[in-house]
């Protein structure tokens, strides 16, 4: 049965960051994992993972200025100093909040960009990041995200990712699969899983088109949870969708599972 983490940069929005652990813990959820814990201190958000007795799935690593545009830094040329800090501060976040997960973003590409130099760029900072990350015993996450959502975005499909993985060649390297992304750029979701589950290192779920609740849409998730059980993942499975309405009374599809 698939063990589900809240995503708490989504879920329980009437409530301000640090008071949605509770939230997640008083709908049954033993893990959570979210986007951003940079704009509190670390040691805030670990006494709340430890108030409510909840593990941290992961988290991303600071993903530069949103507000410009930028949805990370690992791709770029010309900010590789920009991401070997942004990745110093989410190690220095991990060794206080427990996690042994990051997840990198790949970033945008400028519209003249060349794809080559977007290429090299994300190789070198991977094996960096990977480096840096395996004393610590941290794996490092990178994530296909679909270019409806995120317009540019460097890295969409699971074969690339999982070839990128292999070319970086390092063994605390993974990819994150979220379905709803797979789903919205090339389908096909239990083949993906089947074929790569070795090299997964983290699951998102949302129902798809509209990245809601996973009860409706295009996936049939009772039967991937299914797979994924018959497939060995023993890790977590965020949901990361954006509730209909009241995010704890759209969890009757999770009843089972919490």
């Amino acid at each position: 049965m698939p063990r589900l983490a809240a995503n708490l940069t989504l879920f329980y929005p009437q409530h301000a960051f640090l008071e949605r652990f509770g939230a997640a813990a008083a709908d049954g959820f033993k893990a959570v994992e979210f986007m951003s814990p940079f704009e509190h201190r670390a040691a805030d958000v670990r006494a709340r993972l430890d108030e409510y007795g909840l593990t941290l799935a992961l988290f991303n690593a600071p993903a530069g200025d949103a507000a410009k545009g930028e949805r990370g830094l690992t791709s770029l040329p010309g900010r590789e100093e920009d991401f070997r800090r942004s990745f110093s501060t989410a190690l220095d976040y991990a060794a206080v909040l427990g996690n042994d997960r990051i997840h990198v973003m790949a970033g945008v590409m400028a519209a003249d960009g060349e794809a080559a130099r977007y290429r090299n760029t994300y190789l070198e900072n991977l094996a960096y990041a990977c480096a840096q990350a395996a004393s610590a015993g941290i794996t490092v996450l990178i994530e296909p995200i679909n270019p409806r959502d995120i317009p540019g975005y460097f890295l969409n499909r699971q074969d690339v990712a999982q070839a990128i993985r292999a070319e970086v060649g390092a063994a605390n390297l993974k990819v994150q699969f979220d379905c709803y992304h797979c789903q919205i750029v090339e389908g096909d979701i239990a083949t993906k899983l089947s074929r790569d589950m070795p090299d997964i290192g983290h699951i998102q779920i949302a129902g798809a088109p509209d990245r809601q609740e996973p009860d409706g849409g295009e996936i049939n998730y009772p039967y991937l949870f299914e797979l994924i059980d018959q497939l060995g993942y023993e890790g977590w499975v965020g949901c990361e969708y954006r509730p209909r309405g009241d995010t704890s009374q759209g969890l009757g599809w999770a009843r089972g599972l919490l």
